[in-house]
C-alpha cells in the first residue's frame, strides 16, 4: 500500500543514492529538482484524497455490500437548514450521520438533540473547521477534537468515534492527534461537490452517476440548494429500490464508545 512512510522511505533512498553516484559521476542538479517536485506531488495527492489512506485509514464505502444500501453523510452542521434536512429524511425514512463543527454545536445544542432523537448519528468534525486546520500540530488538532467530542457528548450515549477531517485532507499531524484520540476516520467515495456550486442539476446528476451498493454520499446541511438536491435524490432512491442506512451498519463500526464495564461493588 502506498502510504507517507514508504513514499518518504524510497524518496529518501533514493536521494541519497543519488548523492553518492554524485561523488563518482557530475548528477545534472536537475534530476533533484524532479525527484523532490515529484516527492511533493505524490504528499498533495495522497493528502488531499481521504480515500488514498495516505496518512490515515478511512472508511469510504463498504465493497463488499451487494444490496441496494448506502449511507448519507451531512457535514458542517448543525444550522438551520438541518432542520430542514431532518424533515426531508423523516419524509423518506431514511438515517444519516452528522459531521458537525464544534462551534456549530455551541450556537444550535437543541439541533443536535434533535439529531439525536430522531434516531440518527453525529461525529466530530474539528471545532474551528479552520482553513489553516491542515498546518496545526498534533496537540492542536487533538485539543479541537477533544472539545467537540465534549459538547457531542452531552447527547449521546457514549465517546464519539467518528471523525471527518476538514475538506478531507489528512496530515502526519492529524495521523499523530488520531493516535491520542482514537478516533475512526470516515470518508466517502461520492462527493456531491454541493459546497463548491449551487448548480442543483449537476450536483443531482454527479451523484446519481456515482451511485452503488455500499456508497458513502457527502452532502452539506449548510445551504438550500443542498437541501433541494436531498428531495430529488431521497426521491431517486426510493424509486431504484435503494435503502438509507447508518453508517454503522454499513461499516460494521460503532459510532459511540459506550462504557459497559460494571461499577465496582464494595
Amino acid at each position: 500500500m502506498i502510504t507517507h512512510k514508504n513514499i518518504s522511505i524510497f524518496f529518501i533512498f533514493l536521494l541519497l543514492s543519488l548523492v553518492l553516484v554524485n561523488f563518482y559521476t557530475a548528477i545534472d542538479g536537475a534530476w533533484f529538482i524532479a525527484i523532490v517536485l515529484i516527492w511533493l506531488g505524490i504528499n498533495a495527492f495522497g493528502s488531499s484524497r481521504i480515500s488514498s489512506g495516505y496518512h490515515v485509514k478511512a472508511f469510504c464505502n463498504n465493497p463488499s455490500e451487494k444490496e441496494k444500501k448506502i449511507a448519507l453523510t451531512f457535514d458542517d452542521g448543525p444550522g438551520p437548514f438541518t432542520l430542514e434536512v431532518l424533515e426531508l429524511l423523516k419524509k423518506y425514512n431514511a438515517k444519516a450521520t452528522f459531521f458537525c463543527i464544534g462551534k456549530n454545536i455551541e450556537n444550535h445544542p437543541e439541533i443536535v438533540k434533535q439529531i439525536i432523537a430522531e434516531g440518527h448519528l453525529v461525529g466530530n468534525h474539528s471545532y474551528s473547521h479552520s482553513p489553516f486546520f491542515d498546518f496545526y500540530n498534533a496537540a492542536a488538532i487533538a485539543e479541537e477534537l477533544q472539545k467537540t467530542d465534549s459538547l457531542l457528548e452531552k447527547f449521546t450515549p457514549g465517546k464519539i468515534n467518528f471523525f471527518r477531517p476538514p475538506y478531507g485532507v489528512t496530515t502526519p499531524s492529524i495521523r499523530r492527534a488520531l493516535k491520542i484520540t482514537g478516533h475512526q476516520v470516515i470518508g466517502w467515495n461520492i462527493r456531491s461537490l454541493d459546497g463548491g456550486t449551487k448548480d442543483q442539476n449537476l450536483i443531482f446528476n454527479r451523484i446519481i452517476k456515482r451511485i452503488s451498493p455500499g456508497g458513502i454520499v457527502l452532502l452539506h446541511d449548510t445551504a438550500a440548494h443542498s437541501v433541494l438536491v436531498l428531495e430529488r435524490f431521497l426521491q431517486f432512491l426510493q424509486q431504484n429500490n435503494y435503502k438509507v442506512i447508518s453508517t454503522e451498519e454499513l461499516l460494521n463500526l460503532k459510532a459511540y464508545e459506550i462504557d459497559i464495564n460494571p461499577i465496582d461493588q464494595k
